[in-house]
């Protein structure tokens, strides 16, 4: 197999040639406009994306953070307001659907794996609703609790014609108390080792905190469970020592006191933080994965991009199935970034399908 890598800036091609001590590798360089052929020809071969595949189902996976209720006001918009210079949007339909960590969750239960939450939902209707969602969906709630002095994370979006006029968020964002951190830990710490991974879905609503955060990955440390994280900007550097560290451009940029070169500064990042994987995901650019001392490009997938809301949900949960199924970092991340591709592709907050992800499958060499 040929993989296309960064190394030290210098992009280069390596490939194996047979001979007693499988020692001589040819190097070849290639420009970037043959690097996104090269990886989408080369990335996995029909017979690996099946074995990764094939083992999603049964996956037990824990999935800890910031649960929310996503609430779509479907309309048309035909005129303008009198009384400000915005559209009046007749709503004809509102849909609920399952955001936040749970809407990682949802991605992993649709590729076939068996999600878990671990969350806080508010004394509410708005928390009644979304715990029934969870539940319709084949979500485990045994790990959700309820706070009665925040409200249930809602993100309220007005569509007219495919397109997202406004956003309305109802939350609260100070850290959970110390009490409440140790309860929801409590309730963990006799069932976390039936995970076969954890992921902490970060969005600062608190239930991530400076207090629980390094609790959560000493508990996944001492059951030798790999840990991923999609991280915001106020805890960047409490999550140390993880299997995978997923940013985006924004995140990684404004974390930054000084930013000189991104390849540089991401290796001294990773290091930092001591991840084995760093993989900044940059929108229509692709992703930048980092892995011991090597820096993968990956090119976007996406066609025609109607929304990225929860492509970040899907990044993570993709790469967290791939990873612990047998497939390579630079695999992963590849299958990952095409599945963020994907849903994209459709309009408000989708989650990648197993047969959605299996669109890739003609693509790929056997």
């Amino acid at each position: 197999m040929i993989t296309a890598i960064y190394q030290k800036s210098e992009l280069v091609v390596t490939s194996q040639i047979d001979s007693p001590s499988n020692a001589h590798l040819v190097i070849k360089r290639i420009t970037q406009t043959n690097l996104s052929q090269g990886i989408e020809e080369k990335m996995i071969s029909r017979d690996k994306f099946k074995s990764i595949t094939n083992s999603f189902n049964g996956k037990n996976i824990l999935v800890v953070g910031d649960i929310m209720l996503d609430r779509y006001y479907f309309g048309n918009s035909d005129r303008m307001s009198p009384e400000a210079p915005v559209p009046i949007v007749d709503i004809d339909k509102v849909v609920d659907r399952l955001g936040g960590s749970s809407n990682v969750a949802l991605n992993l239960f649709t590729l076939g794996a068996n999600p878990t939450v671990c969350g806080s939902i508010g004394d509410d209707l708005d928390g009644e609703i979304l715990k029934e969602k969870l539940i319709e969906s084949k979500i485990s709630t045994d790990f959700v609790i309820t706070a009665s002095d925040r409200p249930t994370t809602v993100k309220s979006r007005i569509i007219s014609k495919d397109h997202q006029v406004v956003r309305m968020d109802k939350e609260a964002t100070h850290d959970f108390s110390k009490d409440l951190n140790n309860q929801i830990i409590a309730s963990l710490s006799d069932a976390i080792t039936g995970f076969d991974a954890i992921i902490l879905q970060d969005y600062n609503k608190g239930f991530l905190n400076k207090e629980s955060i390094p609790i959560f990955i000493e508990m996944s440390k001492n059951n030798s469970i790999p840990i991923y994280v999609d991280p915001k900007h106020k805890n960047f550097d409490l999550y140390t020592g993880v299997r995978l560290f997923k940013p985006n451009i924004s995140e990684f940029n404004n974390f930054l006191e000084e930013s000189k070169n991104f390849e540089d500064d991401a290796f001294l990042f990773s290091n930092q933080i001591k991840s084995e994987v760093l993989l900044i995901t940059k929108g229509a650019d692709g992703s930048s994965m980092f892995h011991e001392n090597e820096h993968y490009s990956i090119p976007t997938k996406a066609q025609n991009v109607h929304d990225v809301s929860g492509a970040g949900d899907t990044v993570i949960s993709t790469f967290c199935l791939s990873d612990i199924c047998g497939a390579s970092p630079q695999e992963s991340a590849y299958l990952s970034n095409f599945a963020a591709g994907r849903v994209c592709e459709e309009v408000g907050v989708v989650p990648i399908a197993l047969e959605m992800l299996k669109e890739i499958y003609l693509s790929l060499e056997t």
